[in-house]
């Protein structure tokens, strides 16, 4: 008969608690949604998310640009002739074609024109200058057949005996330098959207604290009435959620709109010396699905830890560790 009491009495203090979460939930929100403390959160989710798109975009079109730029780089070998006083170099550029165009392997052999050389030093010297007395090397790009794997040291040994002034650059230097610098700027994209994550859990801790605190007597009514601690998390849970989401809308919408207006200002600089650099180091700034996605991902990244975050430190507050 005991048991049944206390049953009971359990059982109506649950009801009880279930209708007082239910009355007070649509008529008193716990934290209003147009404080000023909501919206400077916001302001900071949104620069923040901003932040953490615009570094993943650049990550990604980073490594794709030199993803692109060692693979065509990898297809291909580069002859140089120098000046040398006493000897033409024209014969001496026709004899590293011929030993080019021998060696298995090699589909296309491409001599730069004077003037072409001349024209890829102007990003490095500038324009103007007079060029006529220096003595430029003479380039030849030599391509390699897909799949297939030339004999480069014996080229290379033929172009040192019989070609004066030449040698053969494979570029797996430059190649090796393209790899470390993708993958640095990977690690340092990684740790900068570490930081920013912290820098917005923080931001959001410091904004539940107070919003907890500007509404100690509202939560002390709901502990009154019987509300669970979970009850009011999740109403503070919910607040920050919505407020981090329209944040990083606000945030991803701007990254978005960043990369397309640096798309169409880089195509206003296409086939000049400066176009041309930028475009080998960043590509043409034309992101495709993986980078819309990567933005989509920090939006909803940023909103969730906004969330969780909120509800993490009203439990750690409820519960007096903090």
């Amino acid at each position: 008969m005991v048991m049944t009491d206390q049953n009971g009495q359990h059982s109506a203090q649950r009801s009880s608690t279930r209708r007082a979460e239910t009355l007070i939930r649509p008529s008193a929100p716990i934290v209003p949604s147009g404080s000023i403390a909501g919206r400077s959160l916001m302001a900071v989710v949104a620069i923040m998310t901003y932040l953490a798109a615009l570094t993943a975009g650049c990550v990604l079109l980073i490594a794709a640009a030199a993803s692109d730029w060692g693979s065509q780089v990898s297809r291909e070998v580069t002859i140089q002739v120098r000046p040398v006083e006493g000897h033409d170099i024209e014969t001496e550029i026709g004899k590293a074609v011929v030993a080019a165009r021998a060696t298995d392997g090699i589909t296309d052999v491409q001599v730069y024109t004077r003037e072409e050389t001349e024209r890829m030093l102007v990003p490095w010297l500038g324009e103007g200058l007079d060029m006529s007395d220096l003595p430029i090397p003479r380039l030849i790009v030599v391509k390699i057949a897909s799949g297939a794997l030339p004999d480069l040291a014996s080229l290379r040994k033929t172009l040192a005996d019989s070609v004066v002034g030449a040698s053969l650059d494979d570029h797996r230097f430059w190649i090796a330098r393209l790899a470390a610098m993708a993958q640095a700027m990977v690690l340092a994209g990684l740790a900068v959207l570490i930081l920013m994550i912290v820098a917005t859990a923080l931001s959001v801790v410091f904004a539940t604290r107070g919003a907890m605190a500007g509404n100690k007597d509202v939560v002390e009514v709901l502990h009154f009435v019987g509300a669970h601690d979970s009850f009011i998390a999740n109403e503070f849970q919910h607040h920050f959620l919505w407020l981090g989401l329209k944040g990083g809308l606000i945030g991803g919408g701007a990254a978005v709109l960043t990369f397309i207006g640096a798309h169409l200002l880089s195509t206003r600089f296409t086939a000049t010396a400066a176009g041309d650099q930028v475009e080998a180091l960043f590509g043409s700034f034309n992101m495709d699905w993986r980078g819309y996605a990567a933005i989509v991902a920090s939006v909803v990244l940023i909103a969730v830890i906004t969330g969780v975050t909120s509800r993490m430190t009203v439990h750690r507050v409820l519960s007096g560790q903090v």
